[in-house]
């Protein structure tokens, strides 16, 4: 088998997605894959709808028109109870950490695992301090929010997003408003969970971050994907649009 034919596993097909909100049309027919075990970079100027393509893999959003294929369905369309399933296979690490304000560290993290297995008190325990322990935070469990820096949150954001495993994780603006510091305790932690082999769509401004994470790279401009190729051609491309993103041009 020759490189070029390589075959590869799909986790998730985007499907000639349609999208408006009123008289704004954002997306006009969005269509990828996402292979098992990459992490797909996202980029776009800022509202072209990046965030509401992960929004619309997860049911917060309902296209208008297309197909996201997930587990061999068709979830555009699904009922709220079903969508609560696939939301335990697909994990969401939202912009702000989104963490409970009103619980502690070791209680955001235990909650879905209390509210989706059937794991003991004792077990739960050892996955929340496992998980503390990967994102660099071991000893924060009685910390409540407010407690921690924005980096904490968007950490523990991450660890709470990733404690069931899901099968993909959606990284929306994951480093947005954080220093060049935290940034790099962020995107470390995220190699760490590449290594153990996730699959992931990585949406951002933050064009370096993307090529330190990502395998490949797609660009929304004018409600498609203009193009989607390796991180390594990305870079080298004389595409004048692709130029501008990767010189960071485009905001």
């Amino acid at each position: 088998m020759t490189q070029n034919k390589m075959k590869y596993s799909i986790a998730l097909n985007v499907k000639n997605l349609h999208k408006s909100f009123g008289n704004k049309t954002v997306h006009r027919g969005v269509s990828f894959e996402l292979r098992s075990g990459e992490i797909l970079g996202l980029f776009g100027g800022s509202g072209t709808g990046k965030s509401v393509i992960l929004r619309s893999i997860i049911g917060l959003e309902k296209p208008d028109r297309g197909e996201i294929i997930f587990d061999d369905r068709n979830i555009v369309g699904l009922n709220e109870s079903q969508l609560i399933q696939v939301r335990t296979q697909i994990g969401y690490v939202f912009q702000n950490g989104a963490l409970f304000d009103s619980l502690s560290v070791e209680e955001n993290l235990a909650y879905p695992l209390k509210e989706h297995t059937t794991l003991n008190a004792r077990e739960i325990k050892l996955r929340v301090n496992q998980m503390l322990d990967l994102i660099d935070m071991t000893g924060t469990n009685a910390l409540f929010p407010n407690e921690l820096s924005g980096g904490m949150q968007k950490r523990a954001g991450l660890a709470r997003a990733t404690i069931l495993d899901p099968k993909i994780i959606l990284f929306d603006e994951p480093t947005a408003g954080l220093d060049p510091v935290n940034t790099k305790r962020l995107l470390d932690n995220i190699k760490n969970l590449k290594k153990s082999g996730i699959t992931g769509i990585f949406v951002t401004h933050d064009i370096p971050s993307a090529f330190e994470i990502a395998d490949r790279i797609a660009i929304l401009y004018q409600g498609a994907i203009y193009v989607i190729d390796s991180v390594e051609n990305i870079k080298q491309s004389e595409d004048p649009l692709v130029k501008s993103f990767v010189s960071d041009s485009i905001h």
